[in-house]
C-alpha cells in the first residue's frame, strides 16, 4: 500500500494538519507509524488499508452503523455514507471489526484487569491492526505521557495487558520503537503547539 491509496488519502483529509493536544504530535504520525509496524508484521494490504480507516469509525457510532448497513445491503461504496473512502467491502469490514474489538477493551473499562480480559478478533488481520495500534500508541505514551499523565499507572497496565494478549514481546516493542523514532524523531519533552 502506498500514499496514493484511497484509504490513506481519506485519513489524510480527515486529519489534515491536526495535532494531539497534549504532545503536539501530528495525528498522521499514528497512521504512518502504524503502517510501518503492519509492514514489519507482513500484514496484508487490506489490513493496512483498513488501519488507515480505523480512526473514522473508532469513536463515531453513527458512521460505524451507516457503514455496517451499507455493507449488509451491498450499497454502492462510492456514495454516502461511505463516500468512496474505500472501494473494498473487506477493508470496511476489517475497520469495523477493529472498532468493535478495540472498543471492547478500552483503558477505562472497569473489568480490564489483565490480558485474559481482552477478547481478540477472529480475524488475524484485525489482530495485526491492533498490534500496530498498541505498539504505536505505547511509543507515544512512553515519549510524552508516562509519569506525567494523571492516569499514567493505569495506562501502563493497559498497554502491558494488550501487548501481552497480542503476543508482542518486549524485544519487539524495543526494536519497533527505535525504528519508529527514526521515522519521526521525538520532540523535546515539554513542547506544546502555540
Amino acid at each position: 500500500m502506498d500514499a496514493s491509496a484511497r484509504e490513506y488519502l481519506a485519513i489524510q483529509t480527515f486529519y489534515g494538519q491536526r495535532r494531539a493536544r497534549r504532545s503536539g504530535v501530528p495525528y498522521m504520525h499514528h497512521i504512518d507509524e502504524g503502517l510501518w509496524v503492519l509492514r514489519a508484521l507482513g500484514a496484508s494490504e487490506q489490513a493496512q488499508r483498513a488501519y488507515c480507516l480505523h480512526p473514522l469509525v473508532q469513536d463515531d457510532d453513527e458512521r460505524a452503523a451507516a457503514w455496517t448497513r451499507a455493507l449488509a445491503t451491498g450499497a454502492d461504496l462510492s456514495l454516502p455514507p461511505v463516500d468512496g473512502v474505500s472501494d473494498d467491502p473487506r477493508v470496511l469490514a476489517l475497520a469495523l471489526d477493529y472498532r468493535e474489538t478495540a472498543n471492547a477493551a478500552l483503558s477505562h473499562r472497569p473489568g480490564l484487569k489483565g490480558p485474559e480480559d481482552i477478547t481478540l478478533s477472529t480475524e488475524p488481520e484485525v489482530n495485526d491492526m491492533l498490534r500496530a495500534d498498541k505498539v504505536q500508541n505505547y511509543k507515544d505514551f512512553l515519549r510524552h505521557h508516562r509519569g506525567v499523565h494523571p492516569r499514567s499507572v493505569e495506562l501502563e497496565h493497559y498497554f502491558q495487558a494488550w501487548l501481552a494478549r497480542l503476543e508482542v514481546s518486549s524485544d519487539q516493542v524495543t526494536h519497533w520503537h527505535a525504528e519508529l523514532d527514526r521515522l519521526h524523531p521525538a520532540r523535546h519533552s515539554g513542547w506544546m503547539p502555540s
